[in-house]
């Protein structure tokens, strides 16, 4: 059962959803604008309303409050790239001392390359757990077991897919809303 407000088209997408490995990073060192870009096509997906949603006072606000290290002589690596991506995507659902308190924790238990991963994971199991579930009109939530040890970043990522689905449906409805409105002022006149 498909929703009309949300496209066929972007729930394929969201079934799709990869962000790249520690492997799959680039293993050479780049500029600001770089990073921007390379970490702009990955969260493209979650993009939900106008500009863009990194941007580099943004990165040089995350340096400055140590939730990101700094770059070497304004040169950025797959370290960088990879908090980026997550306090990027994170930032729409969590405070930054929220994030940053999170990627410590995480990093503890699983080293930095390994909390990536479990981010990755999780947050593509989110985003097809919920695409299969706008198609069938079900929600599986209920069957999810949930180690203890991934709960919050399995919770995270579930919220933030949920709270961006949540805001395209009620766009797209204020937009049809609209469009009726409009139709029936033009059919008055």
């Amino acid at each position: 059962m498909e929703d009309p407000i949300i496209s066929q088209e972007w729930i394929t997408s969201l079934e799709q959803f990869h962000l790249p490995r520690w492997e799959e990073l680039p293993d050479f060192e780049i500029y600001m604008d770089q990073l921007i870009t390379i970490v702009s096509q990955y969260v493209a997906i979650f993009q939900d309303k106008e500009g863009s949603m990194i941007t580099a006072s943004m990165i040089n606000n995350y340096v400055k409050a140590k939730i990101m290290p700094r770059p070497l002589k304004k040169k950025y690596n797959k370290v960088h790239i990879a908090y980026a991506l997550a306090i990027t995507i994170l930032k729409e659902v969590l405070t930054i001392s929220e994030i940053r308190d999170g990627i410590e924790i995480q990093s503890e238990r699983s080293g930095l390359k390994g909390a990536y991963h479990i981010f990755c994971d999780e947050l593509e199991l989110a985003t097809s757990t919920v695409a299969k579930a706008l198609k069938s009109g079900t929600l599986p939530f209920e069957e999810l077991v949930i180690a203890s040890d991934k709960m919050a970043m399995k919770l995270c990522t579930f919220s933030l897919i949920s709270k961006l689905i949540t805001r395209k449906m009620v766009a797209k409805s204020m937009q049809l809303k609209r469009l009726g409105e409009q139709g029936c002022a033009d059919s008055i006149e």
